[in-house]
């Protein structure tokens, strides 16, 4: 499935910083590495900033949690609160592409803005690709990119324990 740049790396970025929130005890260098690894530029994030987007990440848990019919609602708020202002930049050689923060603009401040408007980008095109891991105790927030939309888990190997367990169970109980 192809997502738009804001809808694919601005949610992959949200699932990652809601991933981390959840999972807690994520420092300033776990937020940097997130954002870099899906293309934002980034150069350092320090620990109030971390903080700022540790509390942020909680509310982008809240919407890969909820049941799609209450994304919307969640989207917005969070849309509200980045304040976003969408414009046209060119730079680094890039063709002309979507910002919804001044390139200025602090690191929160951008974080805010790029995963709130990835959400809203997913929310308004495809609001099923949003989910966390059906495992128990997993909690990891995840972008369905799957060709027929119907992820429950994270990974293959939360997938995997889930189906052994269940196997188990059936032959224990045969």
């Amino acid at each position: 499935m192809h997502f738009n740049p804001y809808g694919g790396a601005g949610a992959q970025v949200a699932a990652a910083v809601a991933t981390l929130a959840h999972r807690g005890g994520a420092t300033a260098a776990d937020f940097l590495a997130a954002g870099l690894a899906h293309g934002m530029a980034l150069t350092s994030i320090d620990d109030e900033e971390a903080a700022r987007i540790l509390d942020w990440g909680r509310k982008l848990h809240e919407v890969f949690a909820a049941p799609e019919d209450a994304r919307v609602d969640l989207v917005n708020e969070l849309l509200a609160v980045a304040a976003c202002r969408p414009y046209i930049a060119r730079h680094d050689g890039k063709p002309p592409h979507l910002h919804y923060a001044s390139e200025g603009a602090g690191v929160v401040i951008r974080v805010h803005a790029y995963t709130a408007g990835g959400l809203a980008h997913l929310v308004c095109e495809e609001p099923g690709r949003l989910g966390v891991c059906s495992r128990e105790g997993c909690g990891v927030a995840f972008v369905d990119t799957s060709r027929n939309g119907r992820r429950r888990f994270c990974s293959t190997r939360c997938g995997t324990r889930v189906n052994v367990a269940d196997h188990r169970a059936r032959q224990f109980t045969a």
